[in-house]
């Protein structure tokens, strides 16, 4: 058995999310079909993380298992002649038969756009927010995150995980030029070890309400440490949500 990695990205506007689901079209179901039209072979891949409904990907890695030595670049080719115009692939690479595109994962990386601005070129792209907000009480709280391991708060309920704990390694607000307009964007760059059901949303919610002045910085403490969904803010629409940067060790890729 070969096992291979595919290295691609989306946009996440028409998917119901990464993962397989009944009845609802996703990216995962549509990358197993093109495989196995190329293969003819029934594939089953296994992603590096799960992305929600609307959420996009500017680098997403998943594997594949399959009895065929391919031939990478001809495969790459064809792939991308056979998936949806939204989904394209970067490169696949054979692995040692043991990697796996999910559990080897050591840094994920998510970025949120969100503009004061209205862009017709960025629309499904950055979330639209017409409050001003107090960027630098924002990254205060955002420093306080790298201070804790457990994130029930913001995860959503009921979710099939071992453990709520993440190791945070960066979350910080800045600003940013985007599309053809180079329209003025707030970005939050957030990188872990791991992530949450729902746990980027929830934290960029919750502190646009320190942004907006409905909550204070010790609040935020006190969300974290209640370990309470319902404490913490609304989830942010998910159009504005990129995976941006998956890391491997480098002696695995």
């Amino acid at each position: 058995m070969n096992r291979y990695f595919i290295h691609l990205f989306f946009d996440g506007t028409a998917y119901h999310g990464w993962q397989i689901q009944k009845n609802a079209n996703t990216i995962q179901a549509e990358l197993n079909r093109a495989l196995e039209t190329i293969l003819q072979t029934p594939i089953e891949t296994t992603g590096c993380g799960r992305t929600d409904t609307g959420v996009h990907a500017s680098d997403f890695y998943a594997h594949f298992d399959t009895t065929e030595k391919i031939d990478y670049k001809l495969i790459t080719h064809r792939l991308n002649t056979v998936l949806p115009k939204d989904i394209a692939i970067k490169s696949i690479t054979e692995v040692d038969k043991n990697m796996s595109a999910r559990f080897d994962a050591i840094q994920r990386e998510y970025k949120y756009f969100l503009t004061y601005q209205r862009d017709p070129f960025l629309v499904n792209r950055v979330f639209f927010y017409y409050k001003k907000l107090d960027v630098d009480k924002m990254n205060e709280a955002a420093k306080l995150l790298l201070q804790y391991e457990d994130f029930s708060c913001f995860s959503k309920a009921h979710t099939q995980v071992k453990t709520n704990r993440c190791n945070i390694k960066y979350a910080s607000w800045a600003l940013e030029n985007l599309g053809l307009n180079q329209t003025e964007c707030l970005v939050f760059t957030i990188q872990a070890n791991r992530f949450l059901r729902g746990m980027v949303r929830a934290i960029v919610g919750t502190l646009l309400e320190i942004g907006i002045g409905n909550k204070t910085i010790k609040q935020f403490k006190e969300i974290i440490e209640s370990k309470d969904r319902s404490q913490a803010g609304m989830s942010v629409e998910p159009h504005g949500l990129y995976l941006t940067q998956v890391l491997y060790p480098e002696e695995l890729l």
